[in-house]
């Protein structure tokens, strides 16, 4: 009987134990199916700029031949350049020329985000052979050579030279931005994880060395030329290993999140760590320090605990990141601090759904007994809550309401209260005003309901139609209070006006504090929306039509109410005679486009203006978000009538309420006209009574009207999607609009 010998742990071409032979190891490993060579450096310039920058260089099997069994390899290579004191980051992710193809086959893995929505609207675009941006597919194809490490993809070129020193080559596709320089080591390579292995990013193992000093020189490529680096010092690694097979379907729990660290400190000290977690639950699965002490030895450390805090969220994905950290390891006396330099130095790539964070961090520490501080950079990757449209816009209105509170905190002191009521340049406006008898009367009614949440798309809007017609919606983040802000002010009004008790799970700001307080705040919380648009980053003449666009969604919201208030029952009688249930419709529908639609659309156009679109992308996002806008106040009446998720209303509420929806507006054109007097009978008698309520939806349901009005919703948000497609480049935003559009006709509640 015979056995077959077990596969070594570990492949044949990784280094053996003792001192690492970069003449070997630094070429590509035959073994590896993943594998990326990383830098990063730390400037300062002759012109005193301080910048910081990294950058990385890719390959990955993602198929064999067939015919030879050889590894076929996907290329691809990211770096973004950090400047503090601009708080300015520019990134670059260059993806191989099959990328589309390959994101599909990652697709069919079940990689990639969980929600079906998002999942339909990546296929819409990789099916057509199209990659989204930032990404961008290299124009040649790359070059690796196994003879000596010399990598060139797209003009992005790294490469070891005869004396030990390693060239990085950077060009960014716009030509603004790019580097040229040398790396020199100054210590030896130095094995991380458990001498040198480490978990990849599906759980595989993965040899990982690095050189945490480099001499650098050269220069960096600016918007206003090429600058000359004073003084740099810099860091280079590399790591490779098996991936999970490419042709498996993804495991539950196999994908690994990680924390990444590396430090130079003044004193000839360096520090890499990593804490590393299991995506789909959060659990722990290890965390280590390496340190290389100024004389060049190495020690490992297990006792490592890696502790974030202050957390920031991305405006442009959402994605919580923080943005500082202590590191400590007790058994060398280590406290570490890292501050991130700037917040925002996320990184955007689809490779990653849809991004994460890596930047330039300022440290200071106490090791062995000693003061010491450096710089160091971070990278946070795969830890992102983020996985569905439901989980984006929870974390949108998270930062609704955080802009809410900025705007008019709920104890305003004199300089908030003036900016709320007149402006910096009138402090006699609050000469003898009671501030906390302000906030009790105005701002408590209005946070009373914008602080129980509420559906932000509205917020989202015109943030990404900023960012989707190629502006940068970051400059515009106060944005995100003003739509809210609008919407809340006529509700508050609205349920005087209805008599209404509930509004988000609570009783309504005039049940609390009276009618007159509540119209009042109301009405307040328009004008507080518009002091939100001041910016310095618009022309006048935009800032000119932003503000017309503003009151005129006011002007369509009031408008659209009074024909609510007034209702359409004097059209009855005579649609119960004629059968004309379009003329309804239509009545119904410019109730439904005038307090919705039209508040969307405006706030979409905004956001395109903002972002200095085209005539014709501006009113393309304008009319895609007026078709949300119907749409969502349509499937609202079918869904009332199909029920809500979680009973969050009750069943057939707008019968009881003797209400004429679009559903009983479509069934008056589809009824003879012994049915049309019976269902108009039953609904203008607002019937209490389940069995009566019943029987209207069934009689609705038997000529298909609910039906037909999904249908409708559906074909209307379709037309204005196919209009806006080609103006708009394929992105991340443009990705989102196309899923919202599915989340709005597909919502339960």
């Amino acid at each position: 009987m015979t056995s077959t010998p077990a596969e070594p742990r570990f492949p044949a071409d990784w280094p053996q134990p003792g001192p690492i032979n970069l003449a070997i190891h630094d070429l590509p490993h035959a073994s590896s199916t993943t594998e990326w060579w990383y830098l990063n450096t730390h400037i300062e310039t002759v012109a005193g700029r301080k910048l910081s920058l990294f950058a990385s260089f890719f390959t990955i099997v993602n198929a064999y031949d067939e015919a030879t069994k050889l590894p076929q390899y996907a290329y691809s290579c990211t770096w973004a350049l950090s400047e503090p004191a601009r708080e300015l980051y520019v990134s670059e992710s260059l993806v191989d020329k099959k990328a589309a193809q390959l994101g599909l086959k990652k697709m069919e893995r079940g990689e990639g985000s969980s929600d079906s929505r998002l999942q339909r609207a990546m296929r819409e675009v990789l099916e057509r052979g199209r990659v989204p941006h930032p990404d961008i597919p290299f124009v040649r194809d790359p070059f690796v050579s196994w003879d000596r490490l010399e990598l060139d993809f797209d003009g992005n070129q790294l490469r070891k030279n005869d004396d030990g020193s390693y060239t990085l080559e950077l060009r960014q596709h716009s030509g603004l931005h790019g580097a040229s320089l040398t790396f020199v080591p100054k210590k030896a390579p130095q094995r991380h994880g458990v001498d040198g292995v480490v978990r990849g990013a599906h759980g595989e193992d993965m040899f990982y060395y690095f050189m945490p000093r480099c001499d650098v020189t050269g220069t960096i490529r600016l918007p206003g030329g090429d600058e000359a680096i004073k003084s740099a010092q810099g860091w280079y690694d590399h790591e490779f290993g098996r991936h999970a097979k490419m042709t498996e379907k993804k495991q539950e729990g196999e994908d690994i999140g990680w924390t990444w660290l590396g430090i130079q400190l003044d004193d000839n000290t360096e520090i890499s760590a990593y804490a590393l977690v299991q995506e789909d639950t959060n659990k722990f699965l290890d965390a280590r320090t390496i340190v290389i002490w100024p004389d060049g030895t190495r020690g490992e450390y297990a006792d490592t605990t890696l502790t974030p805090a202050g957390n920031w969220c991305s405006t442009r994905t959402f994605a919580e990141y923080p943005t500082s950290w202590q590191l400590e390891v007790p058994s060398i006396g280590l406290k570490a601090a890292l501050v991130a330099d700037f917040d925002d130095q996320e990184f955007i790539t689809l490779i990653s759904k849809p991004g994460f964070w890596e930047g330039r961090c300022t440290v200071t520490a106490e090791l062995r007994g000693k003061s010491v501080s450096g710089l160091g950079y971070l990278e946070r990757s795969g830890q992102n809550d983020i996985d569905n449209l439901d989980q984006f816009f929870g974390a949108v209105g998270k930062q609704v309401r955080k802009s809410i509170n900025n705007v008019m905190p709920m104890q305003p002191n004199a300089e908030e209260a003036l900016a709320l009521i007149a402006g910096p340049d009138r402090p006699q406006a609050i000469d003898g005003v009671d501030i906390q008898q302000f906030a009790d009367n105005i701002i408590k009614p209005i946070r009373e309901i914008t602080d129980r949440g509420g559906k932000s798309w509205r917020s989202y809007a015109a943030l990404a139609c900023c960012d989707v017609v190629g502006g940068d919606s970051r400059q515009f983040v106060q944005w995100l209070a003003m739509p809210e802000l609008m919407h809340v002010g006529s509700l508050i009004v609205d349920d005087v006006q209805d008599k209404s008790l509930v509004r988000r799970g609570g009783p309504t700001a005039h049940l609390i504090y009276g009618e007159a307080i509540a119209i009042n705040a109301g009405t307040a919380a328009y004008f507080l929306g518009q002091k939100l648009l001041h910016s310095d980053r618009m022309s006048d003449r935009d800032k000119l039509r932003i503000y017309d666009l503003y009151f005129e969604t006011l002007r369509a919201g009031h408008a659209g109410q009074a024909l609510d208030i007034a209702g359409i029952d004097d059209a009855m009688p005579a649609a119960v005679a004629s059968g004309d249930g379009p003329f309804l419709e239509r009545r119904v529908l410019a109730v439904h486009r005038l307090k919705t639609a039209v508040p969307a659309a405006t706030l979409a156009r905004m956001g395109a203006i903002a972002g200095h679109g085209s005539e014709a992308q501006i009113e393309g996002v304008g009319n895609f978000f007026e078709s949300i806008g119907l749409a969502f106040q349509i499937i609202d009446d079918v869904l009332n009538l199909r029920g809500f998720k979680g009973d969050l209303k009750s069943r057939g509420e707008d019968i009881a309420h003797g209400k004429v929806t679009l559903p009983v507006a479509k069934a008056m054109g589809r009824l003879d006209q012994a049915d049309r007097a019976w269902l108009w009978e039953k609904v203008q008698s607002k019937p209490q009574d389940r069995a009566t309520i019943d029987a209207v939806i069934e009689k609705l349901d038997s000529v298909q009207a609910i039906q037909a009005c999904e249908d409708q919703a559906r074909e209307m948000v379709e037309a204005a999607w196919q209009k806006l497609e080609p103006l708009v480049t394929d992105t991340l935003p443009k990705l989102m609009l196309r899923a919202f559009g599915w989340y709005v006709l597909e919502r339960h509640y």
